[in-house]
C-alpha cells in the first residue's frame, strides 16, 4: 500500500469507526504519546536501559504503526497529500545528502 492509499484507508476507518477526527491538537498530543512509546521500547531493548518484564512483549512494529496512523490522520485533516510531500522530501534528501553521507568519516 502506498502512502496515498494509506491516507484513504485511514479516512475510511475514521468515518466508519471513529465518528470523526480528533482535533489537530489532540492528535498532536496522541502523536507525542505514541512516539514516546516507541522511544521507550528502543531505549530499553536496544539502548542501555534494562527492559522491564512488562515491556518485553511490547511490539515495536505495532507502536510504529500507531505513529504512522496518527501522522496519516494529521495529514488528512490538514489537507496534506503525504505521498506528494514524501516524494518531494525524498528527492530533496537524495540530491542534498548523497555525497554528504558518503564523505562522512563517522559513517565508515
Amino acid at each position: 500500500m502506498n502512502i496515498e492509499n494509506a491516507q484513504v484507508a485511514v479516512d475510511e476507518w475514521i468515518k466508519a469507526h471513529g465518528v470523526r477526527y480528533f482535533n489537530e491538537l489532540t492528535n498532536m498530543a496522541q502523536l507525542t504519546e505514541e512516539v514516546g512509546e516507541v522511544a521507550r521500547i528502543i531505549a530499553r531493548r536496544y539502548g542501555e536501559q534494562s527492559e522491564k518484564e512488562s515491556d518485553k512483549n511490547k511490539d515495536l512494529g505495532e507502536e510504529l504503526a500507531d505513529v504512522l496512523f496518527v501522522v496519516l490522520c494529521l495529514a488528512n485533516q490538514t489537507g496534506i497529500n503525504l505521498q506528494e510531500s514524501f516524494d518531494k522530501k525524498l528527492n530533496l534528501k537524495t540530491k542534498r545528502d548523497h555525497d554528504r553521507h558518503h564523505n562522512n568519516k563517522k559513517l565508515k
